[in-house]
């Protein structure tokens, strides 16, 4: 019955929600971030909380939204000891970086510093669609530049990233299904392997219409894009799976939220 969130419609802060939202499941409770705003597109987009005991249905927080200070859209959420580190973007597309201890009340901490690999400030312009991974006393961050291709930075005090290489870990193409923009959602670590799932487009799509496909790594840097890609058709966009606690459910998020289960293998039955 999808989908199984989705904006309020005329009247409401969140009459509209967009782009990555983040479902972060703790024990027997979902908890669910996305931006919401209300039309036209240019208005700013606030930070909304729900929460779900199943993942389907959806209890919006009584006192949203929850940060309104400032731009908040296309965000994650890493939680580390007792800290949620949210990794969204800003206003002008501009990676940024807020924290709160109890989920709902978030600090600001300021726009991400990304360097080069020789410490230099990068280029003007966005760097946009944050997504984050804490391992081994270091955190990853993979961010793209107007949608062209997906680089990789690396930071011990979250205050200052550099780059691996300068040069993408992941870029549009050669496939049709990808060629023009691609975005990093999620990166999962599963069997030694990491697994990261991404949105993308190409003409033949219509404007706004992302698939979702994955790419699998050894080591963060080196990507071989799954040859069934994409995994999910138009209109979908903002992948990210979630462990129910049985199987893997992988959440889309952009104009609504819908969830879907892998289809099932004969061969792993037997």
């Amino acid at each position: 019955h999808n989908p199984v969130f989705e904006g309020r419609g005329p009247g409401h802060w969140d009459e509209v929600i967009r782009e990555r939202g983040w479902i972060l499941r703790e024990g027997d409770v979902y908890h669910l971030w996305y931006t919401g705003y209300e039309l036209p597109e240019t208005n700013t987009k606030k930070l909304g909380y729900a929460t779900s005991p199943d993942g389907f249905h959806w209890t919006r927080y009584s006192d949203n939204p929850v940060y309104s200070d400032g731009w908040v859209e296309d965000m994650m959420v890493v939680k580390r000891d007792d800290t949620y580190y949210m990794f969204a973007e800003g206003e002008n597309d501009k990676a940024q970086l807020l924290t709160s201890a109890d989920r709902v009340h978030w600090t600001r901490q300021g726009t991400l510093d990304i360097r080069q690999a020789n410490g230099e400030p990068l280029s003007p312009g966005p760097f946009g669609t944050p997504t984050a991974l804490y391992e081994d006393g270091r955190w990853f961050l993979f961010y793209e530049r107007n949608d062209e291709a997906i680089w990789l930075a690396t930071s011990k005090d979250l205050k200052v990233w550099t780059n691996l290489q300068d040069e993408p870990v992941i870029k549009r193409g050669p496939e049709l299904y990808d060629r023009t923009m691609i975005a990093l959602n999620q990166v999962v670590k599963y069997e030694g392997r990491y697994y990261g799932y991404y949105h993308a487009t190409c003409p033949e799509n219509g404007s706004d219409r992302w698939t979702v496909c994955v790419a699998i790594s050894p080591d963060l840097i080196r990507w071989e894009k799954y040859a069934g890609n994409p995994i999910l058709e138009a209109d979908h966009s903002s992948g990210i799976l979630v462990n129910d606690g049985r199987q893997f459910r992988m959440y889309c998020m952009h104009r609504a939220v819908s969830v879907f289960y892998q289809k099932e293998n004969p061969a792993r039955r037997r």
